[in-house]
């Protein structure tokens, strides 16, 4: 093991390493997205040199827009796609029970029924399933069975539905993430095993010997330095980003990846009462309600997205859509008022020539196009792991042709925490007395270890030292200034964006979207990476305008013109459509 920071520092020691014309790594992953930093991961852990680059922040695609569920996907039920629900049901549970419980916990949701005996008993024999399947991967699923409740029961539980929409219903459990989070804490975990991983370092080129990739031409976007890293096998996780990174190795797609947009909406956890969570049908698909901490999440969309992929915009039609589509079981509607933030991202769906992207596969698929070259795309957040590993093994594969390497080792990411989840449920049970220690409030405290794990004492050690760290940010009142330290030294963070929009949600749950929070963010970031109050200033101005540029491209009506709005905007990385972007 090596330090488990992510920092200025270590980013400097990966990237001297990666471009080192005397070093060859084993593998190179591009794409910081979940499925990049999990064959990172996966390729370290199994003794392999591994490197890993994104050209933008960790998770700053689809990995930071998701729905935020770990779940089997109760709807693939009705599709008969049994073998991908019970794939993702186990992934669940190694997810909640050993890879990360500081990070995936459960949630409990309502599939409300209208019909009280032919509905109730079609959709609770899915449900029947559904546990089954969570309980044949040889691991405690970490979720209770699901349960059946009357109308009763549903009216005293779930106040804040029409009492007349439905006549009860199930509930089940999935859970839920912080996408965001889990990536960066992915990619912080294989740097801690000796991966070489920088972010904000786009792959501009490959090289290639005869027809065998060799490797890539990378330029470091923070200093504009263009650079090549050679490695033996590099593996392209880009996700929508796929197509371009095809097109730039110069061969004929292997398979084709459409990116469906998705949109959600955060609206305060006060403005309905319910005990669960709720699981709507659609029209076209389903419909989630996800309690998230004092908020709500309402989605999604899918929508075929054909604009510019770094920065998908919603319009006033998605949202309106959502609104009117969950203002049918409210007893009390909801209005673009109770809107506290909206965000969107695109789906990379495995494509057929004329498909909806509501009926694309959400299965991945893994292709070697040349000598040197592995793709993966398709899946999704929950099977992230399997992916990755499919994904190394095809790499595995043509390194064990190679002498000096041999047998590749098999994967062991199923027994692989992430870093944090070691010692904390002994954390939590400690977690009063660590509050008296620190003198700080238990809320804080419950915070801390959900968002850090057994970690949290290094931000409480912050605190200690500078106790001004314990003062919440302006506007984020569930935010600590430490955690916007700690984030710049210990996470990653190198622009003003990706505290506020990633490492925490204040973009999405402040109701000023991180106006008031960003001023003194970026003094605090400041004080890590060494900006001067010019550059401090530049952080700040370029984070406002972007909130506004995404506040005025959702009240636009098409997606052409909301992207075109939201294009306005100063990109943090100069342009606004990089290829080798995130996942």
């Amino acid at each position: 093991m090596t330090a488990q920071k992510l920092g200025p520092e270590e980013r400097s020691a990966a990237l001297a390493t990666l471009r080192d014309p005397e070093h060859e790594l084993g593998v190179l992953v591009i794409g910081g997205g979940v499925t990049g930093a999990g064959a990172a991961l996966d390729a370290v852990t199994r003794g392999l040199s591994t490197g890993l680059v994104e050209s933008r922040d960790w998770g700053f695609g689809t990995s930071s827009r998701s729905s935020k569920l770990v779940h089997g996907g109760i709807r693939y039920l009705e599709q008969l796609n049994f073998a991908l629900v019970r794939e993702a049901l186990i992934e669940r549970g190694l997810l909640l029970q050993r890879i990360a419980p500081h990070l995936v916990r459960p949630v409990r949701f309502l599939y409300p029924v209208t019909a009280p005996v032919i509905e109730r008993a079609y959709v609770g024999a899915g449900m029947m399933l559904y546990d089954i399947f969570a309980r044949t991967g040889g691991r405690a699923p970490g979720v209770p069975w699901h349960r059946h409740v009357t109308r009763r029961r549903l009216l005293r539980e779930a106040p804040g539905l029409k009492p007349h929409a439905f006549r009860g219903g199930l509930t089940y459990s999935d859970a839920q993430v912080d996408d965001a989070r889990y990536v960066a804490s992915l990619a912080r975990t294989a740097a801690s095993y000796g991966a070489h991983v920088a972010n904000r370092v786009r792959v501009e080129g490959f090289l290639k010997v005869g027809e065998r990739v060799v490797g890539v031409t990378a330029r470091d976007l923070e200093t504009d330095e263009t650079f090549e890293i050679h490695a033996k096998q590099v593996v392209n996780a880009t996700g929508v980003w796929t197509s371009e990174l095809q097109e730039m190795v110069g061969e004929r797609a292997t398979f084709r990846v459409r990116a469906s947009k998705g949109i959600h909406l955060v609206v305060p956890r006060d403005r309905f009462r319910s005990k669960y969570g709720l699981l709507l049908r659609t029209e076209k698909s389903v419909l989630f309600v996800i309690p998230w901490g004092r908020h709500w999440l309402i989605g999604t969309t899918d929508t075929d997205w054909q604009l510019d992929k770094a920065h998908p915009a919603a319009t006033a039609a998605d949202i309106d859509y959502l609104l009117g589509h969950v203002n049918r079981v409210l007893k009390t509607p909801l209005t673009r008022e109770d809107v506290e933030g909206v965000y969107a991202g695109l789906r990379p769906l495995l494509a057929g020539e004329n498909e909806e992207t509501s009926r694309l596969s959400r299965e991945h698929l893994v292709a070697q196009p040349v000598p040197g070259l592995v793709m993966v795309a398709g899946g999704k957040l929950t099977t992230y792991r399997i992916m990755a590993k499919d994904a190394v093994d095809a790499a595995a594969d043509a390194l064990g042709a190679d002498a000096m390497i041999g047998r590749v080792p098999a994967s062991i990411t199923a027994d692989v925490p992430l870093l944090g989840a070691e010692g904390f449920r002994a954390a939590w049970n400690r977690r009063s007395r660590i509050a008296r220690a620190f003198d700080v409030h238990p809320a804080r405290i419950e915070h801390l270890l959900g968002r850090y794990g057994a970690l949290a004492h290094e931000l409480l050690d912050l605190i200690r030292d500078r106790p001004e760290l314990a003062e919440p940010l302006p506007g984020a009142d569930d935010y600590l200034r430490a955690e916007v330290v700690y984030a710049a030294s210990h996470e990653g963070a190198l622009h003003l964006d990706d505290v506020l929009a990633r490492r925490t949600r204040i973009s999405i749950e402040a109701w000023d979207r991180g106006v008031s929070a960003a001023p003194v963010a970026a003094e605090l970031m400041a004080g890590v990476l060494g900006w001067n109050k010019t550059r401090t200033k530049a952080e700040v101005a370029r984070y406002l305008a972007r909130v506004e540029a995404e506040r005025a491209s959702q009240e636009q009506l098409t997606d052409a013109d909301a992207d075109r709005v939201r294009l306005s905007a100063p990109d943090s990385t100069g342009d606004s459509g990089d290829s080798g972007s995130s996942r």
